[in-house]
C-alpha cells in the first residue's frame, strides 16, 4: 500500500513539474516575445517624442528667423482696410488700397502691361457672405519685371500692413532675354465699408 502511495505522490510530483514546465514553455514562448515587442515599441515611442520635440525646437527657431527676417508677424492677421470717409461706392473704398499695390510696383521698378479690375464680384466669398460690410476688388495683373524686381514686390506684399490675397502667379520667361519675367498675377483687395 505504500508503493501505491508512493506512486501517487510521484505522479502527483510529475504532473506538478509537468504543469510548472509547461507553464514556463507558455510564458517563453507567447508572453516573452509579446512583453519584448511592447518593449521595443516603448523604446520606438521615447525616441519619437525625442525627435518631435528636436523639430518643435527647430521649428521655432525658424518661425522666429523668418518673423525677424520679414520684420512680420505669423501669429496674427491683419487688418482689413478701411477708408477714413463715410458713404464710399465700391470703387472709392478700395482706390486707396489699390493706389498702395500700383506705388509698389513703382517702387520695385515692376511695368504692368496691363490692368484689369472687377469690384465686387458675385463670386467672390466675401462679397457673397459679408457684402454689404466689406467691398472688394479683384485685380488682374500683367507684368513685366526681373527676378529680383519680382521678389520684391511678393516679399512688399507679404509685407502689406492690409489683408490682401494672392490668388493666382502665372510666370513665363521672356522667349528673348531669360532674365526678364512675364507675370500674369491676381490680387484680390479688401475693404470695410464705413
Amino acid at each position: 500500500m505504500d508503493k501505491e502511495k508512493l506512486k501517487l505522490f510521484q505522479n502527483a510530483i510529475l504532473l506538478l513539474i509537468l504543469t510548472v514546465v509547461s507553464s514556463i514553455y507558455l510564458i517563453v514562448m507567447f508572453i516573452y516575445p509579446k512583453a519584448s515587442t511592447i518593449s521595443s515599441l516603448s523604446a520606438d515611442y521615447k525616441a519619437a517624442l525625442e525627435k518631435q520635440a528636436t523639430m518643435e525646437q527647430k521649428y521655432d527657431a525658424i518661425k522666429a528667423s523668418l518673423m525677424q527676417a520679414t520684420n512680420v508677424d505669423l501669429s496674427g492677421s491683419k487688418a482689413m482696410y478701411k477708408p477714413m470717409e463715410t458713404g464710399l461706392d465700391a470703387e472709392s473704398i478700395v482706390a486707396g488700397q489699390f493706389n498702395e499695390i500700383l506705388e509698389l510696383l513703382r517702387a520695385n521698378s515692376i511695368k504692368a502691361r496691363s490692368v484689369d479690375y472687377n469690384y465686387n464680384p458675385a463670386e467672390d466669398a466675401f462679397v457673397k457672405g459679408a457684402g454689404a460690410k466689406i467691398s472688394a476688388c479683384h485685380l488682374d495683373l500683367q507684368l513685366i519685371a526681373t527676378y529680383k524686381n519680382f521678389e520684391n514686390f511678393l516679399r512688399d506684399l507679404y509685407k502689406h500692413e492690409h489683408f490682401l490675397d494672392i490668388a493666382k502667379i502665372e510666370i513665363l520667361p521672356y522667349q528673348k532675354d531669360k532674365t526678364i519675367l512675364l507675370i500674369n498675377c491676381k490680387i484680390l483687395l479688401y475693404a470695410q465699408k464705413v
